[in-house]
């Protein structure tokens, strides 16, 4: 057997061993040669649509991007036990599917505040996306506007509210980290506004501060580029919303009565994200908000040890249908979505995903990420014989004892 022949059977193999769990033990392996396996399966990506699914994304992601990047968008708090308690609690939950349901087309549309979105997958604000490809933010607007999904605008973002508006073809909602000056804080309220948002989504649960990020702190360290290469010029900086008071920083004290000030400051309807607990939610009804993200912040706030999929509950029983109920942190497969919706869940936001497709392929990883998303919430919709995503309920669950 000559070498071009080796060559090609070794690529084969390769080639199965994509589609294959192997690949995930493989990644675990610190193996000289297993890592040069890897990087040859991941060669082998060379579009969009040789992904199997979301987790190719990530490997390539992690292989393309410099190391302390990468590092702030895998990294959670501490130990990372929230992050991994977020993909842990999709496996307390079991799926019960329904035979000869005659289902081949299913109605996965929902409606957010008088508008009616073709799936319940949102893009969750994600910051800093020109550190992870040059058109950032704007390439996920133009994704989200082929595939006409609800795109959901960080504060921390590296193009202008206006800018990314144009390119999502119309509105997108507001992600808001107030500042501690508050007519800068306006000044993001009012040009969210001016470009046409409808909803402001207050992020609440970094309201200690930052908390101890160890796997960026590491990642960091592997680093060897000099920081202000990138970061000098703001570049990935925050500087299209940056507010009119040069020192200000993120406010970091809110409380109840801020969220009262913040609702009277607006016109938009007012979204709190970072809900875990029935008594806040409860709390959210009393100040008058118009819908919730149950949301960890992806395992990045407080190390609290559960996943969201755990918080919701105990927050629907409470909302009763008086809100929206949005929920992110750790969805990956279409039967993750399935299950929040099962639960009682509005709709589902992903932020890590996207981004790793968006890393790889710009615009078109995006538009992958979330062509198979839904297309795997697609197929678990018709094996549960579920036509439209009112038809979803706790009946398709079995909960772990």
């Amino acid at each position: 057997m000559n070498e071009s022949t080796n060559h090609q059977h070794r690529r084969l193999l390769l080639k199965f061993l994509l589609g294959s769990p192997l690949l995930y033990l493989t990644n675990c392996s610190s193996s000289e040669t297993k890592e040069k396996d890897l990087k040859e399966v991941i060669d082998l990506l060379s579009q969009p649509s040789d992904a199997i699914n979301v987790f190719d994304f990530e490997a390539f992601a992690k292989q393309k991007l410099p190391p302390a990047h990468f590092g702030y968008m895998s990294t959670g708090v501490n130990g990372d036990l929230t992050l991994k308690a977020n993909r842990d609690a999709f496996d307390k939950y079991k799926l019960k599917m329904r035979r000869l349901a005659g289902v081949s087309d299913v109605d996965m549309s929902v409606e957010l505040f008088g508008k009616k979105w073709p799936t319940p997958i949102i893009l969750s604000p994600v910051g800093s996306q020109r550190a992870f490809h040059e058109d950032g933010e704007l390439a996920t607007a133009r994704a989200a506007r082929s595939r006409n999904h609800l795109q959901i605008l960080s504060t921390v973002t590296t193009y202008s509210v206006e800018d990314v508006a144009q390119e999502r073809g119309g509105p997108v909602w507001y992600q808001l980290y107030p500042l501690t000056d508050w007519d800068g804080t306006l000044d993001m309220i009012h040009r969210a506004e001016g470009a046409g948002s409808e909803v402001l989504v207050l992020t609440v649960d970094l309201t200690g501060g930052t908390d101890n990020r160890e796997t960026l702190k590491r990642m960091m360290k592997l680093d060897t580029r000099t920081c202000t290469n990138c970061h000098s010029d703001n570049h990935y900086a925050r500087k299209p919303m940056v507010a009119p008071t040069k020192d200000a920083e993120f406010k970091t004290d809110l409380n109840w009565e801020y969220v009262d000030k913040i609702k009277n400051a607006t016109k938009m309807k007012l979204v709190i994200k970072g809900i875990e607990t029935a008594e806040d939610a409860q709390l959210c009804l009393d100040h008058k908000a118009d819908g919730i993200v149950v949301s960890n912040h992806g395992g990045r706030a407080s190390e609290t040890g559960r996943g969201t999929l755990e918080c919701l509950p105990e927050i629907l029983r409470v909302v009763n249908g008086r809100v929206p109920v949005l929920i992110d942190g750790g969805f990956r497969r279409g039967t993750d979505i399935f299950k929040a919706l099962a639960l009682g869940a509005t709709a589902v936001c992903v932020g890590r995903p996207y981004i790793w497709g968006l890393s790889t392929f710009g615009q078109a990883g995006v538009e992958a990420v979330l062509g198979i998303l839904t297309e795997e919430l697609s197929v678990v919709m018709k094996h549960a014989g579920t036509s439209s995503i009112k038809d979803i309920s706790s009946s398709y669950l079995l909960a772990e004892k």
